[in-house]
């Protein structure tokens, strides 16, 4: 979640924007009052609704999102794919547990399965084709999450990660160097020039890259040849 509204965007843009955010439900509003009083990341309500108007428009049948925190984002998934089974992934077991009782809340739990473990080793142990994969784990990671992901997503699919302008640390030379800056930065290049995908950046909430996923790989082809 971004810092503050005018992180990414200038103040008078943001605050308009954040002013048209439609009314979110009881349970949502709940969820995201804990996460702030808590400080669990999650997802910005303005990108819970694109994953849920992405998950709609491809009425996805199989969805895996890395990164579950208390189930922000597997929520909105779930509302706009009303059809489909989510897969979410999460090493902390507590956060888990309270993902679990939102979602049974919702009456979406019966369509996630909630996996505890160090997400990469989850992921590669997970088969596709998934229809739309959601991103927003640890930053350090995010390579080899995309990596393995594509082997596990179909042509066509989609791949949505979060936060990729940083509270804007990535664009600013000034900024303070961490590991998270310095991994987002060259993950933004990787995704962008992929030969396997078309993808963008938009500076909605902390920043969100959005890649279709245009042909196989050679994994899926059976190669390397």
């Amino acid at each position: 979640m971004k810092d503050a509204i005018d992180a990414i965007l200038h103040p008078v843009q943001a605050t308009y924007l954040e002013r048209m955010l439609p009314p979110r439900e009881a349970l949502f509003q709940e969820m995201e009052a804990q996460a702030a009083r808590e400080g669990i990341p999650v997802s910005d309500p303005e990108v819970g609704q694109l994953l849920e108007i992405l998950a709609r428009s491809l009425a996805a049948r199989r969805i895996l999102e890395v990164g579950t925190a208390i189930g922000y984002g597997t929520l909105w998934l779930a509302r706009g794919a009303p059809a489909a089974t989510i897969v979410t992934l999460d090493r902390d077991g507590d956060r888990l547990g309270r993902a679990r009782a939102f979602l049974e809340r919702a009456g979406v739990a019966d369509r996630v399965e909630l996996i505890e473990g160090e997400a990469l080793e989850s992921l590669m142990r997970l088969d596709g084709d998934f229809d739309l994969i959601y991103i927003d784990a640890d930053k350090v990671g995010y390579r080899r999450y995309l990596d393995q992901g594509l082997q596990r997503l179909r042509v066509g699919g989609l791949v949505v990660a979060d936060n990729l302008l940083w509270k804007g640390k990535v664009a600013d030379p000034e900024a303070e160097e961490d590991d998270a800056t310095r991994a987002l930065r060259a993950f933004n290049g990787y995704l962008l020039s992929h030969p396997q995908l078309s993808a963008v950046i938009v500076p909605l909430g902390d920043g969100v890259g959005i890649a279709s996923k245009k042909q196989p790989l050679m994994t899926d082809q059976g190669g390397p040849f």
